[in-house]
């Protein structure tokens, strides 16, 4: 994230917002910066694929499902907007301490090919990471004492469209995110492919929310009744 950061730092932030005065490296004013990075680049993205997808990929037939909801898609995006905000200040703060240096991601790629193929490991590891534990914590959400306070407000949408995707109470949506956010403390992981694994996470988040896409979530995770 220190890359986005620095981008921001030397075309917006230094330049137009904060005194010169400012350094570019205090906590305060990067976590101010971050926060306002996260936000801006999430609801870009959130708009910007979901869009896509709903328009190109999304079949418009199961919009006469009797389970879809009235309004359903403008309560998609307001439940969305509301939560994204509240999402990332727990986000930023796992964002702070990576560009703190206290996280193991770097931006060598050592000599070739023993550092390619150190790439190609550490994305196959970082996948098979945050799969697992992510099934485990979604698995988690849906225990009783939980379910209803935090993961039930994103079953509210039975047909979901694209907008459904980020539709979640936020302490949800941060703890299903929290292994991406994990393993780089853990595990040493190229800058690059960071930044590049989370977009992708985020684009995939969306496209499994295109009817078909959850319905086979759904699936796998054994959440389907007979009913359904």
């Amino acid at each position: 994230m220190d890359l986005v950061l620095s981008v921001a730092d030397y075309y917006f932030f230094t330049p137009y917002m904060y005194p010169a005065t400012w350094p570019e490296d205090d906590i305060f004013r990067q976590a101010i910066s971050l926060l306002i990075v996260t936000n801006v680049g999430a609801y870009i993205l959130y708009f910007f694929c979901a869009t896509l997808s709903y328009y190109f990929v999304f079949d418009h037939a199961l919009m006469k499902h009797p389970q879809f909801l009235k309004n359903q898609v403008r309560r998609e995006i307001k439940f969305t907007v509301q939560a994204l905000p509240w999402i990332s200040i727990l986000t930023v703060a796992l964002f702070l301490l990576e560009i703190r240096g206290y996280s193991k991601l770097h931006d060598d790629l050592g000599e070739f090919p023993y550092g390619l193929f150190e790439l190609v490991v550490s994305i196959i590891s970082f996948l098979f990471f945050t799969d697992m534990f992510i099934y485990w914590i979604h698995r988690g959400l849906h225990h009783r004492l939980v379910y209803k306070r935090l993961h039930k407000p994103h079953h509210i949408w039975k047909i979901p469209t694209p907008f459904a995707s980020h539709a979640f109470h936020p302490i949800d949506g941060f703890l299903q995110s929290l292994p991406y956010h994990i393993y780089p403390f853990i595990f040493p992981l190229h800058k690059v492919v960071y930044l590049s694994l989370y977009i992708l996470v985020n684009i995939w988040t969306i496209s499994i929310h295109d009817g078909n896409g959850c319905k086979n979530e759904k699936l796998f995770n054994g959440e389907f009744t007979k009913t359904e």
